[in-house]
């Protein structure tokens, strides 16, 4: 058994930058034909794509809004041009800004629901029927540590849509078990060189969150990208259902 992913297909979700670009870039450099994703931004997503092709990696780059079907649809679309789909990474979401329970914001609180679990749920819909025709693929989700402690102030709204992102998985890995398609998810920690904490996190916090992690040092994209190869190889064929954390000690479950 080997980590490569000669002849297959991944769509990779919210893919421009942070853990969704460095996701893209290994999955490339391991031999899949990608599909990267940004809602708005083609000239950066372009940028993106442009470095994987000069690393001899094959990619399409698709602007769409994957919380709405018929757009989220060219992602699928553009895989089937590539052959088939075998992986789906659903990284896109975001925090979009702290809000406190006390002020709640009926817009936002729609927003963070449909950009971090709406998205999964359209995306995981609209590849299954061609997993399902192969008998074989890979679904893999993105929570957060924050599903599992609340994450920090006024970041509610975005806790609860990833600890639904987890039980989500739960029973989409149940549901596709019977067809040979495996479906987990990834809860990163503090990752650092990420919009999510460049934006939304305290530079004192950055400053000491290393002295917080027994490991001594926040994470980069890398650190999350390797896990998510790792659960698109035949190498983690019997894993499904399952959580893994990328945080380096900082939560045990």
């Amino acid at each position: 058994m080997e980590l490569s992913l000669k002849n297959k297909v991944a769509i990779v979700t919210g893919s421009i930058q942070g853990i969704g670009k460095a996701t893209a870039e290994i999955l490339a450099a391991n031999g899949a034909a990608v599909v990267i994703n940004n809602h708005e931004n083609s000239a950066g997503l372009e940028e993106v794509a442009e470095g994987i092709r000069k690393n001899g990696g094959k990619v399409k780059a698709v602007i769409a809004d994957v919380t709405k079907k018929e757009q989220a649809k060219k992602l699928v679309d553009s895989a089937l041009e590539f052959g088939g789909i075998d992986i789906l990474v659903n990284n896109a979401g975001g925090l979009v800004k702290r809000v406190p329970v006390a002020e709640f914001d009926e817009n936002h609180f729609q927003t963070v629901m449909e950009v971090n679990l709406k998205t999964a749920f359209l995306m995981a819909h609209l590849v299954m029927p061609h997993m399902k025709q192969k008998k074989s693929g890979k679904i893999i989700n993105f929570s957060s540590q924050a599903a599992h402690d609340g994450g920090g102030s006024g970041a509610a709204a975005y806790a609860a849509s990833k600890g639904a992102i987890w039980t989500f998985t739960k029973s989409l890995a149940k549901e596709l078990a019977p067809f040979g398609i495996t479906v987990n998810v990834v809860s990163p920690g503090f990752i650092g060189q990420t919009a999510f904490h460049n934006t939304f996190t305290a530079k004192e916090v950055h400053e000491k969150m290393p002295t917080m992690i027994p490991l001594g040092r926040a994470g980069a994209p890398d650190d999350v990208a390797k896990i998510v190869l790792f659960l698109a190889s035949e190498l983690a064929d019997y894993l499904t259902g399952q959580s893994i954390e990328v945080n380096g000690g900082l939560y045990m479950p």
